[in-house]
């Protein structure tokens, strides 16, 4: 038997299998034949859809989720580049090994 390849499922077809689980119109095992997902992933969505509704009625914003940006020391590493730059450029120059286009 032939082991088929990993699927990733999209949010919205998770939620989907998530809420037709919650519904409960249809057991486990039919679901999965439908939706062809075994029904322990559906048991696991279905959860995490669980999990996750007390955050759609919560009042406090939503935490960023993008790092803070250290602007300082984006600063200082420019400078520190910047500074080894012109010293290459520089020894390069007493050797003679800078090119033309760069004079």
């Amino acid at each position: 038997m032939a082991r088929r390849p990993r699927r990733n499922h999209s949010p919205a077809f998770k939620a989907k299998v998530a809420l037709a689980a919650l519904k409960g119109d249809k057991t486990m095992s039919e679901l999965a034949t439908q939706f062809d997902v075994h029904p322990n992933q559906i048991k696991q969505w279905k959860d995490q859809l669980l999990d996750g509704v007390t955050d759609v009625f919560d009042d406090k914003p939503k935490a960023s989720k993008a790092p803070a940006i250290d602007v300082k020391s984006l600063h200082a590493k420019i400078g520190q580049l910047t500074l080894e730059n012109d010293f290459l450029e520089g020894a390069l120059d007493k050797a003679g090994l800078l090119p033309s286009a760069k004079k």
